[in-house]
């Protein structure tokens, strides 16, 4: 499958057809798994320009195992608001699925840094910065995050490239995914100053779900309006899926809070425990357990909810804000 261009593979939509279908939802995430991760691997394919130890990186960095859940969001988004089969929504739809995860698997590697989160261990694996070098590492994000605005450029029509990419744009910066990481840190660091720090459990709460609706929650939105602009989606399909967005992105983040709390390392592939060892508010450490599976539950319900003016197959997308709430990693 081609993800340089905006063109199709001859018979890539019925070999689709046979490989995607009704599943639960590991084994939907699966589908689409097979489905990019061939995507993904040709995107790397470049120019003896590229550095042989930066494309090693970015190839170590990007086809790591994981859920695929924002390419997924994406696929899905694209079949909910497609006229045709999904088979073509997902072709129509495949470079943008390859470029979020471009921008997430570039977040993770400068997330995972010393001077940031400081983590070893990344889906089971050493991380970046530990498997080649701190510098390597961070080029390797750099040219992820270059590499994801030319793929999604290259491959949406071009009646809504322009939009799309200035979607992904806003999604990555410093009014979403870079900014939100930012307070996030200065939070943690205590460069907030003492008037500005959050006292109170309301307004940790509010604090919380302003970092994480940006640092988290923005891509999931972008992914999900791609996939819609990539299958030609209305505007009342892309607010609907904005909607969900917006209460799915909110759902998974207190989930992984409670995974890191009480999760099991083996299983989730990277270290728990750390964000109570640094003192960082999580929805845990303010609500406690109880309250914030509750208020995960309460959010996938109003994903699922925001789904309902879709006249199309949306099941995919509702049975993920459920099963994102029950997961163990």
């Amino acid at each position: 499958m081609m993800v340089a261009r905006h063109d199709t593979t001859p018979g890539l939509s019925s070999r689709l057809a046979s490989e995607i279908g009704s599943g639960d939802v590991p084994t939907r995430l699966a589908r689409v798994t097979a489905f990019v991760d061939p995507a993904l691997e040709q995107a790397l394919d470049l120019s003896s320009d590229a550095s042989p130890r930066l494309l090693a990186a970015m190839r170590y960095a990007l086809l790591a195992p994981g859920k695929r859940l924002r390419p997924a969001l994406v696929l899905w988004a694209a079949s909910a608001s497609h006229a045709g089969p999904e088979a073509a929504a997902w072709e129509a739809a495949v470079g943008a699925a390859v470029a979020v995860e471009m921008i997430h698997a570039y977040s993770l590697v400068h997330d995972d840094l010393p001077a940031m989160d400081d983590d070893d261990l990344r889906r089971g694996r050493p991380t970046c910065h530990k498997a080649f070098d701190d510098a390597t590492a961070i080029l390797c994000g750099d040219a992820l995050q270059a590499l994801a605005f030319e793929t999604l450029a290259r491959t949406l029509p071009p009646t809504v490239a322009a939009r799309g990419c200035a979607i992904l744009a806003r999604a990555a910066g410093a009014e979403a995914l870079v900014g939100g990481q930012s307070d996030d840190l200065a939070a943690e660091r205590g460069w907030l100053g003492t008037e500005q720090t959050p006292v109170e459990a309301a307004d940790q709460v509010a604090w919380m779900e302003r970092i994480h609706g940006r640092k988290t929650g923005a891509l999931f939105r972008a992914s999900l309006a791609l996939g819609g602009l990539a299958a030609g989606a209305d505007e009342t399909t892309l607010a609907a899926l904005d909607g969900y967005g917006r209460a799915f992105g909110l759902a998974f983040q207190i989930a992984d809070d409670l995974l890191d709390a009480e999760g099991d390392e083996a299983t989730i592939g990277k270290r728990v425990g750390k964000d109570a060892e640094r003192g960082k508010l999580t929805f845990p450490t303010v609500l406690g357990s109880a309250e914030s599976r509750r208020r995960a539950l309460a959010l996938s319900e109003a994903a699922t909810g925001c789904l309902t003016p879709i006249p199309r197959n949306a099941d995919d997308l509702r049975n993920l804000a459920t099963w994102i709430v029950a997961r163990d990693h």
